[in-house]
């Protein structure tokens, strides 16, 4: 995305490559331990245990809420983007749906919460000292 979005910025919405299931969920952290699994959304807004401190003060200062979805339980506009790769992130407006972040962004993000939001401020084109 070169441009900023056109249009206000309604929800920022995190796709998970994972299923909301118990089987999804298990089957995801065990992959994930032995190195068979990967989400680099999940790298940045989950630990081991439950929902990492630093993502959820990042999450705080982004101009929209940021709720998250997994796979198996995309609302249908974002459903209708097609996604073909996992994860994503979408920018949900008043106008429309619109990729924020695909796979490839979310991975050059290297799990570092700060960087995710800085990257998400950046394609919005809002100050980051909001």
């Amino acid at each position: 995305m070169d441009t900023p979005p056109v249009g206000t910025v309604k929800e920022i919405v995190g796709i998970y490559d994972a299923d909301s299931t118990l089987i999804g969920e298990l089957s995801y952290w065990f992959g994930s331990r032995l190195g068979r699994r990967h989400c680099g959304l999940c790298a940045i807004t989950h630990g081991a245990f439950g929902p990492r401190r630093g993502w959820a003060q990042c999450a705080t200062r982004l101009p929209a809420p940021f709720v998250t979805y997994h796979r198996d339980n995309v609302p249908a506009d974002v459903k209708a983007l097609d996604l073909r790769q996992l994860p994503a992130v979408i920018f949900r407006m008043d106008d429309g749906v619109r990729v924020a972040l695909d796979r490839h962004a979310i991975d050059a993000c290297g799990g570092s919460a700060e960087e995710m939001m800085n990257t998400l401020l950046s394609r919005l084109a809002w100050p980051q000292d909001l």
